[in-house]
This record gives C-alpha cells, sequence and structure tokens, in this order.
C-alpha cells in the first residue's frame, strides 16, 4: 500500500494497515477512501442527498441573511433586514447565492421548486468540501483508518445532517474553519511537516472566514498566538503573512461591501459594536453561562458526546481539545447565545469520536505523537460494533425527525404559495405570526406586495416590537391592522393565533385554503402546530 508520507508518522500509519481484513487479491477494504478523488465524491453524494432530505425551518438567518439578499441584487426585489441598513453584515456570504440565481435565470430554470432547492444543494458542495477537508486533516494527524471512522462520525452526527447544508452563514464560516485547520503548521503533530505556503493558504481561508462572520476570529486569535508561539519565523509570519493577507482580504471585502452598500462601510467594527460593546444581541434572548457547557453543545454532540471525550483523552491532542474550550468558554462570556454560533467546533469534536471509534477496532494506535496509546485503552474488536449500533440508533431517529418533521410548516407553505403565485393565483400575502417565521420572496419568486409584523430592535429598551405586540393581544393588534392596511389576498398565521382571529378572519370574508403541520412540540413561545393560509373569497 502507498501512503503519504506528508505529516504522517510510521505509528500512524501503522494504524490504517492493522486489523485490516483482506478480500480476493489480498487487497485491503479500507482502500475504498485511499483514493482522495474517492473520498470527495462520497462526501458530495452524501451531502447532495443530505440537502433534499432536510425539509425543515431551523433558524430565519438562513433564508433572510443569505438567499433573501441574493435575490434582490439578482432579481431586484427581495426585503433587506434592519441589519443590513446598519451595515452590519457583509455581502461575502450571498454572493454564491447571486451567482446561481444568475445563472437559473439565464436558462429560464427559476421555477418554485429551483428557486427553494438549490441554494441548499449549492451549500451542500461546500459542506462536502468540510468533510473533505476534516478526513485530510485526520489523516495526517492519525492516519487513513482513524480518518474514515471521523467521516462516519461527520455524516451520522444529527446535527451535522441538520445544519450543515442549511445556507447559514455559520455552514460556510464552519468549512472554510476546517479547510483553513489543514494548512496551519501549528495545528499538526509536527510545523516541520508544512511548507510556509501552506500556512499562506491558512491564513487566507481564516482572513475569509472571519470576513463573512467576524467573531469567526474567536478561533483564529488562538490557533494565530499558538502559530505565534512555535514558528521560528515570528517576524516574516507577522509582517510577511498576516499584515499582508489580512490587510488583503480585508480590503477586496471591503470594496465589494462599498460597491453593493454605495458607500464605505467597515463591516467587522459594525458587526463587533453592536454584538460585543452593546450586548445588542441580547435583544433576541440570553441565556446562563454555561449553556453551551450544560445544553447547547451537548445537545449538539448528543450521544457522541462520551467517545469524543474518550478520544480527546486517548489521542492527546491538546492543542485541539483546548481550541474548543477556548470557543465554548469564549461564546459562554456573551448573554446571547445559538447553537449554530458554536457549529465550526462541533466537527473537531466529532475527529475525537472518530479517532476512539478507530481505538475500539485496534489492539494498539498512534495518539498522533508517533507513539502508541497506552495497552490501559485497547479494547476488543468486537466492542466496535455496539457502539457503532448505538451511534446509529440515537441520530438516526433525531436526524429524521429534525430535518423532515419539526417546523417543516414554515417552509411547506412557503413552497405551496410560490407555486399558486407561480399559477398567478396569488395577489398579496400578509403573514401574521412572529417575524421572519417563513421564507420570504427568496422562494416565492414572484414580485407580489408582501407584509410581515416588524421587529427591529428599538433604540429605547423596553419598547415592544410589532411582533411582540401582535402575540400580546393578536385581536387588538388586527383591528388596530385593519385601519391602515390594503386587504391582502392570502394571509398566513400559526394555529396558536388561528384560535384568537378565526372569528375575525371569517367576518372579513376570509377562508381557511390550506393547512401545513408545523411541530409536535413548543420551542420558545406557544405550541406552533401547524401553520394555516387563509384566503379571500
Amino acid at each position: 500500500m502507498r501512503l503519504r508520507k506528508h505529516g504522517v508518522t510510521a505509528a500512524a500509519a501503522k494504524v490504517g494497515i492493522e486489523n485490516a481484513e483482506t478480500c480476493e487479491g489480498g487487497k485491503d477494504k479500507s482502500l475504498l477512501f485511499v483514493s482522495p478523488r474517492r473520498v470527495f465524491t462520497v462526501c458530495l453524494v452524501f451531502r447532495l442527498v443530505n440537502s433534499l432530505l432536510v425539509q425543515t425551518y431551523f433558524n430565519p438567518d438562513e433564508h433572510w441573511q443569505g438567499p433573501e439578499v441574493a435575490h434582490r441584487l439578482v432579481f431586484g426585489y427581495g426585503h433587506l433586514t434592519w441589519e443590513w441598513k446598519k451595515g452590519i453584515r457583509s455581502y461575502v456570504h450571498p454572493m454564491p447565492f447571486a451567482f446561481l440565481y444568475k445563472v437559473l435565470a439565464i436558462f429560464h430554470l427559476d421555477t418554485p421548486w429551483f428557486m427553494m432547492r438549490t441554494p441548499r444543494l449549492l451549500q451542500s458542495i461546500f459542506a462536502a468540501i468540510g468533510d473533505f477537508y476534516s478526513y485530510k486533516y485526520s489523516d495526517v494527524l492519525f492516519g487513513h483508518h482513524v480518518a474514515q471512522w471521523v467521516l462516519f462520525s461527520q455524516f451520522t452526527n444529527w446535527f451535522m445532517f441538520f445544519a450543515i447544508t442549511r445556507t447559514l452563514s455559520n455552514s460556510l464560516e464552519t468549512v472554510l474553519t476546517l479547510v483553513s485547520l489543514y494548512y496551519w503548521p501549528c495545528m499538526r503533530n509536527s510545523s516541520n511537516e508544512v511548507p510556509l505556503l501552506s500556512r499562506r493558504w491558512g491564513l487566507a481561508m481564516a482572513a475569509l472566514a472571519c470576513a463573512i462572520r467576524p467573531t469567526s476570529a474567536i478561533i483564529w486569535l488562538y490557533v494565530g498566538l499558538l502559530e505565534l508561539f512555535v514558528t521560528r519565523h515570528k517576524l516574516r509570519f507577522i509582517f510577511l503573512e498576516v499584515i499582508p493577507i489580512g490587510v488583503l482580504v480585508l480590503a477586496l471585502t471591503s470594496l465589494l461591501d462599498r460597491l453593493m452598500y454605495g458607500s464605505w462601510i467597515f463591516v467587522p467594527f459594525n458587526f463587533l459594536k453592536f454584538n460585543f460593546l452593546s450586548s445588542g444581541g441580547d435583544y433576541y434572548g440570553t441565556h446562563p453561562w454555561h449553556w453551551y457547557l450544560s445544553q447547547g453543545f451537548v445537545v449538539m454532540l448528543f450521544s457522541f458526546l462520551p467517545f469524543s471525550i474518550s478520544g480527546m483523552i486517548m489521542s492527546k491532542q491538546w492543542k485541539l481539545a483546548a481550541l474548543i474550550g477556548w470557543v465554548l468558554g469564549l461564546y459562554s462570556v456573551l448573554g446571547h447565545k445559538e447553537f449554530r454560533f458554536v457549529l465550526p467546533v462541533l466537527p473537531i469534536a466529532l475527529l475525537f469520536s472518530g479517532y476512539f471509534l478507530a481505538a475500539l477496532g485496534s489492539s494498539n494506535i498512534s495518539d498522533g505523537s508517533g507513539k502508541e496509546s497506552s495497552k490501559f485503552w485497547a479494547v476488543s474488536k468486537f466492542k466496535l460494533w455496539p457502539a457503532v449500533i448505538f451511534l446509529l440508533a440515537t441520530n438516526l431517529p433525531m436526524t429524521l425527525y429534525m430535518s423532515l418533521c419539526h417546523q417543516r410548516g414554515s417552509e411547506d407553505v412557503m413552497s405551496y404559495l410560490a407555486k399558486e403565485a407561480y399559477d398567478d393565483k396569488v395577489k398579496s400575502i400578509l403573514f401574521l405570526m412572529p417575524c421572519h417565521a417563513t421564507p420570504y420572496y427568496s422562494v416565492l419568486h414572484r414580485n407580489l406586495p408582501m407584509r410581515f409584523l416588524n421587529c427591529t430592535p428599538s433604540e429605547e429598551k423596553g419598547v415592544p416590537d410589532e411582533s411582540d405586540r401582535f402575540l400580546a393581544d393578536p385581536v387588538g393588534f388586527a383591528f388596530e391592522m385593519e385601519k391602515s392596511w390594503s386587504t391582502p389576498s392570502h394571509i398566513v398565521l400559526f394555529e396558536s393565533e388561528e384560535t384568537h382571529l378565526k372569528e375575525f378572519l371569517i367576518s372579513r370574508s376570509f377562508k381557511e385554503v390550506k393547512r401545513f403541520f408545523h411541530a409536535h412540540f413548543k420551542v420558545d413561545r406557544d405550541l406552533q402546530a401547524s401553520v394555516v393560509v387563509y384566503g379571500l373569497t
């Protein structure tokens, strides 16, 4: 077997061949994943299927901060949320989707199905690149036998399946993080094995990740300081690599934002000022400091948690383990917390899980430093398959339920309205539901009058927005809105508010035309069991 010398120690190479079962002709079955092209093909096919199976709604940003902005750029209509008016979002992230929409428009493929599905299909290509580099990075650290189990962990973890193909900036940030980590010398077993050109690629990917999400600097501050500590050429690293590459990426992204905004906007400063200096993110809710450690990241790892912890201890890759702790620790300081914020370090935790699974099937295994782990950790191979069955049995149901069932009404209702609008059966739409609860023009793809409840943060604390006032008194809000509205042809609302407004709607000549299942249990408000469409008779 031909093994790559680059970054693979002799002991790590041994892992890839020991205990290997042979088939006819003496060929190693594990050769399925030796070819890089074959590995990427497997990743790409899996993520394409993944994107088609994700049919639920997770977070407004996956539609409103990416495809919606891109739709406005290409087709001339689409809603820009308050973040774009305050200049705290960069146009770097929407650009790939704008290019996609332009291609669809040129070939007249901008039909409801393509408009709804192709953004996630594009993201699935990015996700496959992330999987591929996660495999390559694991291969460099531990050998391809471990890398295969890392890939298994990536594919079967419920949250990775649920989130990585969504059009969130966090998803693309995660991909860039995995690509960049592969190129950083300080994140390898021996930095001497990595050429300086590799580090420059790592710097470029890290800078791009920061351009997309400035909070990604939390990750790269740790990695950069570690690299500065271990490198022998500190001045060259700072003045010939970090500063030139950082300035170049910042200049290019600032120029793009200048063209899009029409004036010079320094997005990283505005973003950090709102989210860190003014605690603007707290407007959307706060959590206790320990939330990531006690709930958030634990839920994301789910049944992989004990495997990841064991893998950290066994592999002795303390630099990577400390990176996870660093990110969780700094994000814990912020009041507003979300699962997606720490998505970039989830694949790192799953890397450790893959290491432990590989150890379950080996009598000895490299810890990444060129030494085999203690026999204390050696576990009989027959214990591997119960672990695999346990992970599949716990993650597969969660994956299918969260991707196919929970909160799917928001997606289904817009798919339905898009088809109706395509057939000229919709004239205008009013969304009487919490703001940003559905996709918008990027899915409807018809320049029709639409109205949703505003939830722009107020300059004065304690002042409720439209969305809050509606939820507090649906009937009173509807009577007040009726005085100034232009009667819509369709009204969309959740079942929980329908119970209050049904008589009001019927008395205004509206009747139910379609109902979509949404959720079995409540998330942050009352149970929103279904999404209902009322039409003007």
